[in-house]
């Protein structure tokens, strides 16, 4: 997910070098090469074939690819999953004009190109953004390698602060984003819907999830404005440039409008001290401010709360509600990776994972449940 618009670059060290497959002229899982060509050469300014296409690792929702055309210009193409899916988490003209308006505002974002919803050009919808150049920090080793000076990862803590404040300032009315969705009763809604989505996905029963939910449900707390949430907001969502500052907030599928403490207590949950015991994620890459030199989680709120006037004080709710709704999100994941819509070949490499990821995150709910007494 990364690229400038448009621009003859050949590839840098950015997020889609963690390729899934070899370069590839004609068709592979997810793409028609010939129609997805020729809609490029339509539809993308200045776009030439033939055309080239990555499948880039690390999403577990949307399949995203890199396509490289004939003079080395790189774009980055999105679609969903190969099979049937929450349809609400996977509309691409939805994520298009999400990011199309995004990019009109403070917050930056990859340049929206264009959106095929013609189902016979690649059997689903997809849409097309600028490759921008950077780095995706998925993991500690990440920070060691692009950013070892502390003043840098102090720079990248402010940048994530200060760009969250001003998605949380954006007025959705001003950029287009307006109709979205519902901006009230975000949290019985969100409630609402990943329950539902856990009952329908879920490979084994997991009384923790049922647990944390009815708490959250009984203490709902009362919600103070509403504005663009972005639901998925951490630093593995994000490409970093050189200058310790972020080039684009990423993944911007389960964006909507509502209570935007949401995304703080989601990025809580991810903004680890060293050595912080890591029982949500055994198996995989430990949270990027593994590595050190990050603000705490106490200097984050407080200049998140200084810039934006928000009490945060009840964050501790909002991280429960984000540990079981990331567990919902996950077993969704799996479901499909066990119905082999993925992709091939993944399915026995990483669903004992994602198991022990979900239970982990059902039991940091939990734990949090029961802290409030």
């Amino acid at each position: 997910m990364t690229g400038v618009a448009g621009d003859d670059v050949a590839g840098h060290d950015v997020a889609g070098d963690d390729v899934a497959g070899d370069d590839v002229a004609g068709d592979m899982v997810g793409i028609r090469a010939g129609s997805v060509g020729e809609w490029f050469t339509q539809n993308i300014a200045g776009a030439q074939g033939p055309f080239s296409f990555d499948r880039l690792a690390g999403g577990h929702s949307n399949l995203t690819y890199r396509v490289t055309d004939a003079r080395g210009g790189c774009y980055v193409l999105r679609r969903p999953p190969t099979g049937a899916v929450l349809a609400t988490a996977h509309d691409m003209a939805r994520e298009h004009r999400i990011i199309s308006a995004v990019g009109t505002t403070a917050v930056p974002v990859a340049p929206a190109l264009g959106c095929c919803t013609d189902l016979a050009v690649n059997d689903a919808p997809f849409y097309v953004m600028g490759y921008v150049e950077g780095v995706v920090l998925d993991g500690a080793e990440k920070v060691d390698e692009h950013f070892a000076h502390g003043e840098q990862r102090r720079n990248i803590g402010r940048s994530v602060i200060e760009v969250m404040a001003a998605l949380h300032a954006v007025d959705p009315d001003a950029c287009g984003l307006g109709d979205l969705g519902r901006r009230d009763a975000y949290l019985e809604r969100q409630l609402k819907r990943w329950r539902t989505q856990w009952e329908n996905s879920k490979t084994r029963e997991l009384p923790a999830m049922e647990q944390v939910a009815d708490a959250l449900q009984a203490h709902i707390p009362p919600q103070v404005g509403s504005g663009i949430v972005h639901g998925d907001y951490r630093l593995g969502n994000m490409m970093m440039g050189a200058d310790s500052r972020i080039a684009a907030v990423l993944d911007w599928e389960l964006c909507t409008l509502g209570d935007v403490m949401a995304d703080v207590g989601f990025i809580m949950n991810n903004w680890a001290a060293p050595g912080e015991p890591q029982i949500t994620t055994r198996g995989l890459a430990m949270p990027p401010t593994e590595a050190g030199g990050f603000c705490t989680r106490l200097e984050f709120l407080a200049r998140y709360q200084e810039l934006t006037g928000r009490d945060v004080s009840n964050v501790d709710y909002y991280r429960a509600f984000q540990y079981w709704r990331l567990a919902a999100i996950i077993e969704g994941v799996l479901a499909r990776y066990l119905k082999g819509v993925m992709g091939a070949g993944q399915a026995e490499t990483e669903t004992e994972v994602f198991r022990h990821q979900i239970d982990g995150l059902a039991n940091a709910g939990l734990d949090l449940i029961r802290a409030w007494g």
